[in-house]
């Protein structure tokens, strides 16, 4: 390999591969390719990586493995009372609204509730899908891949 092999930018050639250089660069990529075998050597394996990635072709799952309902009673539980509660939540809030608009009237504890109303609410959510998490913690078969 010589210093010029070393000093050329492998990403043109991928770019040549792509067909996405301007024409200058890719008249600079094909005079280098004439007079360097280790760049037309990695120009074929571009090309053939291309043409196998292009090639391949993926089994789409049925829809029932793309399920995001909670999977047990408890999960399903936590989740239809924490939507339970942020329903709530917001209806509460609009007649706080108008009560306020309507009248001077101040309730603390009316508005402690509407301050605690969301963090339970989400709270209650996030706990389903903790469940959830843990449920198949055990059987996940992507338990143990690494990087």
């Amino acid at each position: 390999m010589s210093d010029r092999d070393d000093e050329f930018d492998e990403a043109l050639i991928s770019g040549y591969v792509d067909g996405e250089l301007t024409q200058g660069d890719a008249q600079r990529v094909r005079i280098h390719l004439e007079n360097s075998p280790t760049a037309r050597q990695l120009e074929r394996d571009l090309r053939q990586m291309k043409e196998t990635t292009m090639s391949t072709t993926f089994r789409t799952p049925a829809d029932t493995q793309w399920d995001e309902r909670p999977r047990n009673g408890l999960s399903r539980a936590l989740t239809i009372l924490g939507w339970s509660i942020g329903g709530l939540w917001l209806v509460g809030l609009v007649a706080f609204l108008v009560w306020q608009a309507v009248g001077e009237g101040e309730s603390t504890r009316f508005d402690a509730l509407l301050g605690l109303g969301p963090l339970v609410a989400v709270g209650l959510i996030v706990a389903s899908a903790l469940v959830d998490r843990l449920q198949t913690r055990t059987n996940d078969p992507y338990r143990k891949v690494t990087k």
